[in-house]
């Protein structure tokens, strides 16, 4: 009897230790794949920890963290800390552009928001807790609308958010809390109407949302309803109007450099700046170069960003290996401890063996899910380098891009004027000497005339002058005659192309202009054809020689731009290329490109 008695304390021990091997493993294994171990089982401190992160702009670290404390609160049936949670993970989502995911996890929280449960510290759902969902959800559908402007599920998105607003609007209006979010459900209504041209509905929510921001001293949404204002004005065309909103808005906010003030800056200046073209009045260049340096400034603190994300991966990679030593070293002590008890003798061998293979089988799985994990995260890395060098590039361009465009302004505008204004003083001065003018004169006039013709040819070559007055169809056409010669004829098929927004045309002209620097550099070829149309939504380009063509497999090797770079280019544009070369066959392009209007700016 004795003997049967301490066999079963032994084996009750066993287990206990079989218990504790897995839990530290698993313990071990969550260290590894998300980077933090619990040490404080309070909720409250645990989401201040991720909501920290949040704030910081961490969004890999505390989208790691979020999904973890989710699944806990599921376990332990914590509606609220789901529900507060899971509003968070929205938000995430929505920070990184990942609108459809966002308005998942919102619905997810609206749910939840109608579970009436008490929290740890009895504090209730407030009324509050219903509106934000609504809020969020009309403001990820409004997003959609606005992504999706040529789908037939625009209509869908449109109506749901205006749904999703006016169940905000409908709270009973309990608190401070509530009352700013109806000011913000208003402005995103006002936002809806004006582009659906209902502009009486349009005014009447924004000069609302005004009331309550101007109440609580919120210049941010005064300057946000004001830019609303002026947009609703300069849709039916009353410019004059429309400026004098936009001026206001700017002097509201004039003192905030906060990233969100000046992200409604830029809306203000770039909508002040187009609505001065409609004006005629210059002052909009100035305007324009305000909002671009804004936007630069917005570009910066985004790519910040961007290398700190880079730096928390390399530094990830690091205390994965750290914690892989200790995972060695534990798995040591566990054999020790095995080998130990198979001494106990032979009554206990057939429990051994359960537990060895019990032990085995948990090891192979961790170390199989840790696998898993190491390349879903290494593809993650590579993911996140690749869109980096994307857009560094993009940034690189854009920047030459400008650049370009501001030095042949600046030629063309001021240096040109001076040399015409120098000529007619020479002009003027030939007049005094009848017909015995000095031949310094003379050659002064040729020198200035030479020198404007080569300013106006730089200016050109810098930025089509072609491109920003009349557009992409005229400037392509230029491309077509200006490279036309006895050797090489150059062709433009072009069917209904219209004015899109500036960069847009830009880009998309200096995508064609290498294109056709390669056919006269390394073509051959004895006829090319440009052909552009618009076809639901897209700009679709077809670039055909009957060159010499190239192998593709050496694609890599091109010089000057490089196709990859260009690919590179179409890729941050949302576009698609296609390339189809065989040497002694010519080459076909096919490029597609999302077409970018030029919209007044929306502020939320």
């Amino acid at each position: 009897m004795k003997k049967i008695l301490i066999l079963i304390i032994v084996c009750i021990n066993l287990n206990q230790v079989s218990a504790n091997s897995v839990l530290k493993k698993e313990t071990l294994f969550k260290k590894v794949s998300f980077l933090f171990q619990k040490k404080d089982s309070s909720y409250s401190k645990e989401f201040s920890s991720i909501e920290k992160s949040y704030k910081e702009e961490d969004y890999v670290n505390s989208l790691e963290k979020a999904l973890l404390f989710y699944d806990r609160s599921k376990e332990t049936k914590s509606s609220f800390w789901s529900y507060k949670v899971v509003l968070l993970i929205g938000d995430i989502y929505d920070k990184t552009n990942k609108v459809k995911k966002s308005l998942e996890y919102y619905q997810k929280s609206r749910e939840l928001s109608k579970t009436a449960i008490v929290d740890e510290k009895n504090n209730n759902f407030s009324d509050a807790n219903f509106g934000i969902p609504y809020l969020k959800i009309g403001r990820s559908y409004q997003k959609l609308s606005l992504a999706n402007n040529n789908n037939n599920n625009n209509n869908f998105y449109s109506d749901s958010a205006k749904y999703y607003y006016k169940k905000v609007e409908n709270l009973p209006l309990l608190n401070t809390k509530i009352e700013k979010i109806k000011a913000r459900a208003y402005n995103n209504l006002s936002g809806i109407y004006q582009r659906d041209s209902l502009f009486d509905e349009a005014e009447y929510y924004n000069k609302k949302a005004i009331r309550i921001h101007t109440k609580y001293n919120n210049n941010i949404g005064v300057a946000i309803g004001t830019n609303n204002l002026g947009n609703i004005s300069l849709s039916q065309k009353k410019y004059k109007k429309a400026k004098e909103f936009y001026l206001e808005g700017i002097g509201i906010i004039k003192n905030d450099n906060s990233l969100k003030a000046t992200s409604v800056k830029q809306g203000l200046y770039g909508n002040l700046s187009w609505v001065m073209r409609h004006l005629e009045e210059y002052e909009a260049y100035d305007f324009q170069e305000i909002y671009y340096n804004l936007q630069d400034t917005i570009r910066e603190k985004e790519f910040r960003g961007i290398v700190e994300q880079i730096t928390h991966e390399y530094d990830f990679e690091a205390t994965k290996k750290r914690l892989e030593k200790e995972q060695e070293l534990l798995i040591l002590k566990e054999r020790g401890k095995m080998s130990t008890l198979t001494l106990l003798g032979v009554f206990l061998l057939i429990t051994l063996v359960v537990v060895i293979g019990y032990y085995s089988f948990r090891q192979k799985n961790l170390q199989l899910r840790l696998a898993q994990t190491e390349l879903l995260q290494n593809q993650n890395l590579d993911k996140l380098k690749l869109e980096t060098q994307a857009r560094v590039l993009d940034a690189t361009l854009n920047g030459r891009e400008l650049e370009r465009k501001e030095i042949a302004e600046t030629l063309h505008d001021s240096v040109s004027a001076m040399l015409s204004s120098a000529n007619l003083h020479l002009q003027a001065t030939r007049r005094k000497f009848d017909n015995e003018v000095p031949i310094e004169i003379l050659k002064t006039q040729e020198i200035i005339m030479a020198a404007s013709q080569n300013i106006r040819d730089l200016s050109h070559n810098l930025v089509s002058s072609v491109l920003l007055k009349f557009g992409l169809n005229f400037a392509v056409r230029d491309i077509a005659e200006k490279y036309s010669n006895s050797e090489l004829r150059v062709d433009a098929e072009i069917e209904g192309l219209r004015r899109y927004h500036q960069n847009f045309e830009i880009k998309a002209y200096n995508i064609i202009h290498e294109f056709v620097n390669n056919i006269l550099k390394h073509s051959k070829a004895r006829t090319a054809t440009i052909k552009i149309k618009e076809e639901q939504g897209q700009l679709l380009v077809q670039i055909c020689d009957d060159g010499i063509g190239f192998n593709q497999t050496k694609i890599d090797l091109k010089d000057g731009l490089g196709i990859n770079q260009i690919d590179a280019r179409i890729q941050t544009m949302k576009g698609k290329i296609k390339i189809t070369s065989k040497k002694g066959k010519g080459t076909q392009i096919k490029v597609e490109l999302p077409i970018q209007e030029k919209e007044i700016v929306n502020l939320f």
